[in-house]
């Protein structure tokens, strides 16, 4: 079965899709909370936990995969409000990777006010879901950070 989008004019993005620069699995690096990460996966799957060693592991991995993997395998040492604060630290992590790599924050901008869907289609809460009814937190992190920077850019224009 094929995604199709509720919206035709919306722009599609692949959390996963390392090729993709608005995904969270592209190799734009930025340096956050103290240390130098190289994917906004590897941000947000590190940001999951206070061991400090378990952090750096996932900091280290070799791949946003491999990272999401780790986070995975310890989710039961995840901090207690982590549902609370993930969108908390996806933000910080797309809005921080935008501003370190301004072909990103152009990428993201250059959506003009199109909606922005995550098409996972396992995925009900950062994606659309396979039947297109998921939150879609994560389309909304990306519109709410070009919101941010558009505001930005305006108020550095006056």
């Amino acid at each position: 079965m094929a995604f199709e989008p509720v919206d035709p004019d919306a722009v599609l993005v692949s959390m996963e899709d390392a090729n993709q620069v608005l995904s969270t699995f592209s190799r734009h690096g930025f340096r956050l909370d103290g240390a130098d990460w190289p994917s906004v996966t590897h941000y947000v799957e590190g940001m999951k936990f206070d061991d400090g060693e378990l952090r750096e592991r996932i900091r280290a991995a070799d791949h946003p995969k491999t990272a999401q993997r780790l986070a995975r395998r310890h989710r039961r040492r995840a901090r207690r409000d982590w549902d609370d604060v993930r969108e908390v630290y996806m933000t910080r992590g797309v809005y921080t990777k935008c501003r370190a790599h301004a072909e990103v924050g152009a990428a993201l901008v250059d959506t003009a006010d199109r909606k922005i869907i995550e098409t996972s289609q396992y995925d009900y809460y950062w994606g659309c879901g396979r039947d297109t009814r998921g939150l879609n937190t994560y389309g909304k992190v990306l519109m709410n950070v070009r919101a941010r920077l558009l505001a930005e850019a305006s108020s550095a224009g006056e």
